[in-house]
């Protein structure tokens, strides 16, 4: 009886609340847009700069959260370092990764080509999207016939030349070849600030020279990494290196290069559009009155090295759909120009015509990307940076010839394309 009677009360108990719950939803209250509309959450991982996360969270996320108020953007701030990468590929290997991650596009190979993307190009407004960017920035994220990142800002290095020192020279303008940029130097004993042997910091100056590390579809460095003017073009920077026309310190990461192009110490250097951009007032006025910046001279080809940063959906994410959602509102127009107010470049073209525009010491930036070439976007690239960097220095300490040290990496360097 006791038993039938706690029955009896249990029923009269979800009745009633079911009756309560009805009384609410007949209000139209916020309650029922919270139980008919489900709410998402997206967790974005960057590792963008102080005024750059100031203005993401402060302008962009509130206004898409206003635009779409059933998706939630949870940033998560990280440091730009390898640790980062190893991070995320452990999380994104057991599905426990963040859903979108703003990343390196030389990182977004190795991800892709390892299946810890999601593909974008199966979103039917990918085609639609893309077209609004600039086209050399999605090469990074293609891979057998899908592409999994969507490109957020671009830059490149440009050379940064003294003016000063180009006018004591008798030029009102740098040369238009980087050979001649050697024989003024030379001429002159003036130094040229190369930061480092590394690809990201060498390679501008050996492709402006007229050498390659690899073939056009990143399959082959032999023939191109050791030929005669791969080899022609390291044995001049070896020289300079020896005539202390290059610092003694390029081995290991190399000097100040900054202050030494903008205090005359130095002729040229090589830099982002961040050399003139953390500068503001006097300051930047000063920088831009000392240094001409000029594209490295697309002379045998692109000799511009591309940079940036994509946005991809991991592994796993558990909100894909609404995850896509954000990354194009990161992408459109005024999301893109009020981050351009830190001193990235878009990649959405309007806003990158707008950006140059508005910043004088931006227009060679901008011109030096229509000639940029990618460092070989394939899985096993910081591999080959490390053999690159390894042989390079080799070759800088003289324990190796040019061309005993380029055709070696060459050799090893071929074996990981091939994987």
């Amino acid at each position: 009886m006791q038993v039938k009677r706690l029955i009896m009360i249990v029923w009269m108990l979800i009745v009633a609340s079911g009756c309560s719950q009805q009384s609410i939803i007949s209000k139209d209250s916020p309650v029922e847009k919270v139980n008919h509309k489900k709410d998402y959450e997206v967790e974005f991982w960057h590792t963008y700069s102080d005024e750059e996360t100031r203005i993401l969270e402060d302008v962009l996320i509130p206004s898409f959260e206003e635009a779409y108020p059933h998706i939630h953007v949870v940033p998560v701030r990280q440091s730009n370092n390898a640790e980062l990468k190893y991070t995320l590929i452990s999380k994104a290997s057991a599905n426990r990764a963040p859903d979108v991650v703003r990343m390196d596009i030389a990182w977004v190979p190795e991800f892709s080509q390892s299946g810890l993307l999601q593909p974008l190009s199966s979103y039917d407004d990918f085609e639609d999207v893309t077209q609004t960017l600039q086209s050399n920035t999605g090469s990074a994220g293609y891979y057998e016939g899908a592409h999994y990142s969507l490109p957020v800002n671009m830059n490149t290095k440009v050379a940064i030349f003294n003016r000063a020192l180009l006018t004591k020279a008798g030029l009102s303008e740098p040369p238009a070849t980087f050979q001649e940029v050697i024989e003024l130097a030379r001429k002159e004993r003036y130094l040229i600030g190369l930061g480092g042997l590394e690809s990201w910091s060498s390679l501008p100056y050996i492709y402006a020279l007229g050498g390659r590390m690899t073939d056009d579809s990143y399959t082959r460095a032999t023939g191109y990494l050791d030929g005669d003017a791969t080899v022609k073009a390291v044995e001049q920077l070896l020289l300079l290196y020896k005539e202390h026309l290059i610092e003694r310190t390029v081995i290991n990461g190399g000097a100040d290069n900054w202050e030494g192009v903008k205090s005359g110490k130095v002729l040229v250097t090589d830099d982002g559009p961040w050399f003139y951009s953390v500068f503001q007032g006097k300051e930047l006025a000063r920088t831009i009155n000392a240094t001409i910046a000029v594209p490295f001279p697309p002379v045998f080809g692109p000799a511009s090295i591309l940079g940036g940063e994509d946005l991809v959906i991991m592994k796993g994410s558990k909100s894909s759909e609404q995850a896509w959602i954000f990354m194009k509102w990161m992408i459109n127009k005024q999301s893109q120009i009020a981050m351009s107010q830190t001193g990235l470049i878009p990649t959405n073209l309007e806003a990158k015509e707008i950006k140059v525009q508005g910043e004088s010491f931006i227009h060679p930036f901008a011109e030096a990307l229509n000639h940029t070439f990618l460092r070989p976007p394939v899985k096993n690239y910081s591999r080959i940076d490390a053999i690159y960097i390894a042989y390079m220095t080799k070759i800088f300490q003289e324990e190796l010839t040019v061309k005993q040290g380029l055709t070696e990496a060459a050799v090893q360097i071929d074996r990981l394309l091939k994987q």
